[in-house]
């Protein structure tokens, strides 16, 4: 009894105060001795309900000994600004995005990390159509004939089996009878 009074007694005594987050959450850590290791113990006693979900990523980094040091009051605030102009930047682009479906804009711009690609119809519009009499005319000729002779090449094919395209069996298959053990050569 006497041992676990001491535990309980040792473990209010050289607990220390680390810090406290935004929601009022109070953090501590202890080092004690564990077979013949000293290792720190880390934990949170929330204000008021327990709810997991108010300690900010900082803290919990620190609580499962991602961090070393704790989080400082003057990083949580780079932080919490950092966060805050994300938020302000993503009501910004919905705004924008808003408005250009509003205005109806014929082109749309498909952002791909730094680079900003056009559609393929924004694309096709920026090349002028001029006509050129019979060159436009021997050229869509020449695409027809080469169409007609793929569509005739694709008709002589066979045309394989249902069986073999969707019941193929996926059980391995093997020499059956007629293996032998011992008689394979590895290549050479």
């Amino acid at each position: 009894m006497s041992r676990l009074f001491a535990r309980v007694a040792g473990f209010f005594s050289n607990r220390s105060f680390v810090g406290v987050d935004k929601a009022g959450n109070r953090y501590f850590a202890r080092t004690e001795e564990i077979d013949g290791v000293m290792k720190e113990k880390r934990w949170v006693i929330f204000k008021g309900e327990e709810d997991p979900t108010s300690i900010p990523v900082e803290w919990i980094c620190w609580l499962n000994g991602q961090r070393k040091r704790a989080p400082t009051p003057e990083e949580m605030q780079d932080l919490e600004a950092r966060r805050e102009r994300v938020r302000q930047n993503v009501a910004f682009l919905k705004k924008e995005e808003e408005r250009r479906a509003k205005e109806g804009t014929s082109h749309k711009i498909i952002s791909t990390g730094r680079v900003e690609v056009l559609d393929l119809k924004s694309f096709i519009r920026q090349f002028p159509i001029v006509p050129k009499g019979d060159e436009l005319e021997e050229e869509s000729d020449a695409v027809e004939r080469r169409r007609t002779a793929e569509e005739k090449r694709e008709s002589e094919e066979p045309v394989p089996e249902l069986n073999e395209l969707f019941f193929r069996s996926a059980e391995p298959s093997g020499s059956g009878a007629t293996f032998r053990p011992g008689t394979w050569q590895p290549p050479t």
